[in-house]
């Protein structure tokens, strides 16, 4: 059991290590000179859910959702594309495979929209770093 431990903490410190892209190009541009300001990093686990927005970034150790769009430049109005297939920062969109993943990261969240207490933000994912990918096994 203890070399099993010792195995699992390997691989994690070994994924750790992996060189990871910490932003790419965008299309849609998420931080502006406008949002910069108000944009920072937070832990989260980014996961695909049924409704709309369907991309949300659940805020480790909190109560709090973030609703995932493209970026300030389609907020408002929000599109179907927009709210079912957001453009994700490139390091995320390589390994996040919904339904079948989720995404641990620290996230750099840029809100387009104040915070309201009980009610979902909207933001867009301008990079990530330190990615951990959790996939989902089929209970049988």
């Amino acid at each position: 059991m203890r070399y099993a431990l010792i195995l699992a903490l390997a691989l994690c410190a070994a994924v750790q290590a992996l060189p990871q892209q910490t932003s790419a190009k965008r299309k849609i541009p998420c931080k502006t000179p406008e949002n910069a300001a108000t944009c920072y990093w937070t832990r989260g686990r980014l996961n695909f859910y049924n409704g709309n927005p369907s991309y949300r970034v659940w805020k480790v150790g909190t109560n709090r959702v973030l609703g995932v769009y493209s970026g300030p430049s389609r907020f408002p109005p929000r599109t179907r594309q927009d709210t079912e297939n957001p453009e994700l920062p490139g390091s995320v969109d390589n390994v996040f495979r919904p339904p079948d993943n989720s995404v641990f990261a620290d996230f750099e969240v840029c809100p387009l929209e104040p915070q309201r207490k009980g009610e979902m933000q909207a933001v867009c994912l301008e990079s990530a770093r330190k990615i951990v990918v959790e996939d989902f096994k089929p209970k049988h």
